[in-house]
């Protein structure tokens, strides 16, 4: 590829009119040209991509005071964030865990910015705070995002998130006292703490060059031993493949601690692993599984077997076992085969497998013994998600379970009765009862059968005039379950369909769904989106003048591609923390990490012509009217690094046609989603929903 980069203009700020007369920041250009295999593509906004410049600070601090003037000129948006404060001022508490005789949950008392982590020596004695990650920070915007417990029980590990970053710094405690002890990680990324010993493994990439830590391509990810005690720059290496410096390596051990997996990915679909015996001394790495086509996952070793979770020959799942003394990947067993059903969780909880099948979005629960033969179905309270709590040798077992209307519930699950009871429910102050939620299924472009879940109010009116949040995301091999929000609940409240729908690129229905809408194939997925609203419309719940799509990440792509391809059949769109730019997204912090599902603008000639075919940034075209759109980023964002939103924004306003607002919330001391604190939830929260209300032209009644 052949640049040609060339010195930018200065930048222009105006200030912000009313709101149908918009005037935005006039902003710099440059003669930024890459060619692609003989096709010269123009980037005009690259100067945006540096997230440290003073330009760019100068543009974000004018696209935000525009778009802060609009939002606060959307005359409910006041009673909109009251509104959703109100519903979120409720007790929100998890499931319990146990850990070495003591009970621990996670509690918030409703505004709380971060959950606090509480600890009981019974089910019914008094809880007493653990952790409060809310004195982390003055602000809450410093998150807990994993725990846990060495081998005796003497100690804590756990790992924090600043300001939303996808960076990791690692402290522990001594779980008696609650002090601090000496250690402090730092640049460790998707990693906990897996203890061994007196010490834990972790994985961490070497200190990233100063103003380039949220942007710079992240290579060289190794695993560490760290002693307790010890500076953390006499770790001990343990592992690295120099010859991959982009791939991931993350360890695992055994509750046992006998054995140490290794996992490696980020090349294709699946990972490579590893396992290595704890028990002798300099013990050899040992290769299970080193193609990178399948999915391998150990779920725990029990006595000398190891239980796996894999899609190794079978694109809906299964379980197999090995022997400790030949493990390979040519000695596994199948214990639980492929089924009709996709198989997407697996839990070992009192000796028993705890298994999570998939049909048509919904979770359904079985319990099966070690040797694979299926014991009984628990019966959930409906439609809706599961979620198992619960070690190898519990002898009580609690799941979490929700839908679209149900708030998260605790029940303790009886194994041997095969019977459940409530433990726990959260107090909404909604009336769930006033909703319905229905299950469709639609037809795609291809003919492919697509499903999408419906909440509304009872009694609606499939009169072609109904307000609608279309969502999705299509991608990565996730799927989108039944799940309640208290954000949704406004837009319900006032006449307001929510649609979810289960675009192929997830793992609805299995791996082949998901390859489905990968490469060459992500066109099904945006085909299938705007099916939905074609559906949505032919069957008069709604019409293009009631439609407002949303997705974030690879849902912000969805978003992206599909509201550049059909402008007319949408009247808002909110991309969230985007990948817009499908021409370098590869040239970004793990960017890379998603060519198995997308491909880059770098493998061939054929795969470059497909990017930019769809590439949201890349299909804006000048003197189209685009519908009314406010994208969403933050400063901290080193998952989908803001520049994809700042260039696409940018362009945005330079082609839309008509009065529709093209506005950019970039917020502050934030990242892709994960640990937001609540106060910037419901901040966020109240500026999408009363723009989306707002240009839907809704009278909300509060």
């Amino acid at each position: 590829m052949k640049k040609a980069t060339f010195l930018l203009t200065g930048i222009m700020a105006t200030s912000c009119a009313q709101q149908k007369a918009i005037s935005y920041p006039q902003t710099a250009t440059v003669d930024t040209v890459d060619t692609y295999f003989g096709v010269s593509v123009p980037d005009p906004y690259r100067w945006l991509e540096n997230d440290t410049s003073a330009a760019t600070a100068s543009w974000v601090k004018a696209q935000n005071e525009i778009t802060n003037n609009y939002l606060e000129h959307i005359p409910f948006r006041q009673d909109l964030l009251k509104r959703l404060t109100e519903l979120a001022n409720y007790e929100r508490i998890s499931a319990p865990f146990k850990k070495h005789g003591k009970y621990y949950f996670y509690k918030n008392d409703g505004l709380q910015n971060q959950s606090v982590l509480y600890v009981q020596d019974a089910l019914n004695s008094e809880a007493r705070v653990f952790l409060d990650p809310n004195k982390l920070s003055d602000d809450g915007t410093v998150a807990l995002t994993s725990l846990s417990f060495s081998n005796n029980g003497k100690y804590a590990a756990y790992t924090i998130s600043r300001s939303g970053s996808d960076w990791r710094e690692i402290y522990v405690m001594d779980v008696a006292t609650g002090s601090l002890l000496d250690d402090h990680i730092t640049w460790a990324k998707f990693t906990d703490a897996a203890w061994q010993g007196d010490g834990f493994y972790y994985s961490a990439y070497d200190a990233p060059s100063k103003g380039k830590e949220f942007s710079n391509v992240n290579e060289h990810h190794k695993i560490y031993y760290h002693k307790l005690g010890e500076p953390q720059q006499n770790d001990r290496l343990v592992y690295e493949n120099k010859a991959y410096p982009k791939r991931f390596y993350t360890a695992q051990v055994s509750e046992d601690e006998r054995v140490l997996f290794i996992y490696e990915s980020g090349e294709g679909r699946g990972n490579a692993l590893f396992m290595q015996d704890l028990t002798q001394k300099s013990a050899p790495v040992v290769p299970l599984a080193s193609d990178f086509d399948y999915q391998y996952t150990p779920i725990e070793v029990i006595g000398n077997r190891i239980y796996f979770f894999t899609n190794y020959q079978a694109a809906k799942n299964k379980i197999m076992a090995a022997e400790l003394q030949s493990p390979e990947l040519v000695n596994w067993k199948e214990v639980v085969p492929e089924k009709e059903q996709v198989l997407s969780d697996v839990r070992v909880i009192g000796g028993k497998l705890f298994l999570t099948y998939d049909k048509d979005a919904s979770n359904h629960a079985y319990v099966y013994d070690l040797q694979g033969k299926e014991l009984q179905e628990i019966e959930l309270p409906s439609l809706g998600s599961v979620s198992f709590n619960g070690d190898k040798d519990d002898e009580e077992c609690f799941f979490s379970f929700t839908s679209f209307t149900i708030p998260g519930a605790t029940y303790k699950y009886d194994v041997q009765k095969n019977s459940y009871e409530l433990f726990r429910a959260p107090k909404v102050k909604f009336h769930s009862d006033d909703f319905v939620t229905e299950q469709v299924f639609f037809p795609s472009k291809d003919g492919a059968k697509i499903p999408m879940f419906l909440t509304y109010q009872k009694g609606l009116k499939k009169n072609g005039k109904n307000p609608v949040f279309l969502y999705g995301y299509g991608g990565f091999n996730i799927s989108l379950y039944p799940s309640f929000s208290i954000n949704r609940i406004p837009f319900l409240e006032n006449g307001g369909i929510y649609v979810q729908v289960n675009l192929r690129g997830g793992s609805e229905y299995g791996e082949d769904w998901h390859v489905a809408g990968t490469k060459m194939q992500k066109q099904n997925v945006f085909n299938d989106f705007i099916a939905a609203a074609e559906y949505l419309i032919d069957n008069k719940y709604t019409n293009p003048q009631k439609i407002a799509i949303v997705g974030g990440s690879n849902g912000g792509l969805l978003v992206g591609a599909c509201m550049t391809q059909r402008p007319d059949l949408f009247r808002v769109a909110i991309p969230q923390v985007g990948v817009m730019d499908m021409l370098r997204y590869h040239k970004f912090t793990i960017g890379w990490n998603w060519a198995s599902d997308y491909g880059t603008s770098e493998d061939s000639k054929e795969m470059f012509e497909y990017l930019k075919g769809y590439s949201p940034l890349h299909n804006l075209k000048k003197g189209t009217k685009y519908p009314a759109t406010l994208v969403t980023t933050a400063d901290h964002d080193d998952r989908v690094v803001p520049a994809h939103s700042f260039k696409f924004a940018a362009t945005l306003q330079a082609c839309n046609e008509g009065s529709n607002p093209t506005l950019i919330r970039i917020d502050s001391k934030a990242g892709h989603g994960a640990g937001k604190p609540m106060s910037k939830i419901l901040e966020e929260q109240a500026d999408v929903y009363g723009f989306i209300m707002y240009n839907l032209n809704m009278k909300p009644k509060f």
